[in-house]
């Protein structure tokens, strides 16, 4: 049995990533049955094709673009850019940070997490060894749809979160092996922004980008997302009422058996507290949990990710 998880950041997460990743070497006990590391997804800050999530708006060096690709890669994990920027023209394609992202993980291990018909065809063309995934930014919701985005030629197709839990209609699905959940989508149910909101955090990352180019006093602040029926700050304990939450029983009890193997983790700007807490729920036996989550904390308290104070 193989339960994949595909773990949220490729800088911010870095040091949280590579230390669960050794963890799983070194103790598989603590894990729960199956559990691999399929990838690590998101970008290195702050690239333009960048979408989902607005990054932060400085920018990683050559050397730890590198080390980051070269160290996931040697402990055998791929990772994924989430290139899912849906305002993307021909012009963009020029850009020579996200070329130079491409260059750098181009061996045939790594793969791109892709919405943009034009930015697709750049890819494949010019990046042949990346694996292509499908996004869940396209908000595919008919099990129709999915068959059809499944005959294409993608390695995996990310499911729009609505899907989760409807069983009956994931059982039509015709290739489940090539298939991704967003187990933890913090997005409420059906929310019918989803869509428009994916546009507007694209377009707030051009503006990161181009922010870059500019003297501080003439920076373009970013605009906020103010639709009123989302709401921010939900954290995991928050979303388990969903009908979208899936919860780690119904991956190994549910999901698991019908033909599903690969589950996604949303977190790449959440606070390093939540996405330990996350890792936990997901992939850690009950019985290590607290263990685990100590021994997360303290490594990021040694690697000074985080900082505790005396009293």
């Amino acid at each position: 049995m193989e339960v994949n998880f595909y773990l949220p950041g490729l800088r911010r997460n870095f040091p949280i990533n590579v230390t669960l990743i050794r963890l799983l070497r070194e103790h598989p006990e603590f894990f729960r049955e199956g559990v691999k590391i399929g990838a690590c997804y998101g970008e290195f800050p702050a690239s333009l094709w960048n979408g989902g999530r607005v990054s932060r708006p400085d920018m990683c060096d050559e050397r730890f673009i590198n080390m980051c690709i070269k160290t996931m890669n040697d402990f055998g994990i791929p990772i994924r850019y989430t290139y899912t920027n849906v305002t993307l023209d021909e012009n963009d394609l020029s850009d020579p940070y996200c070329n130079y992202c491409l260059k750098a993980a181009h061996n045939g291990m790594n793969g791109v997490i892709l919405v943009s018909p034009i930015l697709e065809e750049y890819v494949r063309k010019n990046y042949p060894k990346m694996q292509i995934i499908s996004s869940t930014c396209k908000v595919i919701k008919g099990i129709d749809g999915v068959n059809e985005e499944l005959k294409k030629d993608y390695d995996m197709v990310v499911l729009d979160y609505n899907l989760n839990n409807q069983f009956e209609e994931l059982e039509k699905i015709e290739d489940k092996g090539r298939c991704e959940i967003l187990v933890n989508a913090l997005c409420a149910p059906k929310c019918p922004a989803r869509a428009a909101h994916y546009k507007f955090i694209s377009e707030n990352q051009r503006t990161a980008v181009n922010n870059r180019k500019l003297p501080k006093d003439q920076m373009v602040p970013l605009k906020t997302w103010d639709y009123k029926g989302c709401k921010g700050g939900r954290n995991l304990y928050d979303i388990q009422s969903f009908c979208t939450y899936v919860s780690p029983e119904d991956i190994w009890e549910k999901y698991v058996p019908m033909g599903f193997h690969n589950f996604k983790l949303e977190g790449r700007t959440e606070h390093i507290f939540s996405v330990i807490e996350l890792y936990v729920h997901y992939m850690i036996k009950s019985e290590y949990q607290g263990k685990v989550r100590f021994i997360l904390w303290d490594n990021m308290e040694r690697l000074k990710i985080i900082q505790v104070n005396q009293p």
